[in-house]
């Protein structure tokens, strides 16, 4: 990319400021999951487009979610996603 393209792109807006979010609920691994890679690994602020503050927060719940079980700390390699019957 060249260093013009880079400049004239817009900035992403932060999905909480722009629905004026006041929290971000622990409890919803849903909505957590679109906040965490593959790997189960947060993804940071440029990639999320998330300020400051949000990312804080939303770094809190994750690992909240995660003490409490419901988002995992890492993905076993091993493991089978496959429905059996």
């Amino acid at each position: 990319m060249k260093m013009q393209d880079q400049m004239n792109q817009e900035k992403k807006q932060c999905r909480f400021c722009s629905t004026n979010t006041q929290w971000v609920d622990y409890k919803d691994p849903v909505f957590l999951r679109g906040f965490v890679s593959m790997q189960a690994k947060m993804y940071p602020r440029q990639k999320t487009g998330t300020c400051a503050t949000h990312q804080r927060m939303l770094a809190e719940c994750i690992k909240r979610a995660r003490f409490m079980a419901f988002l995992p700390y890492t993905i076993d390699r091993n493991q089978h996603f496959s429905v059996q019957q």
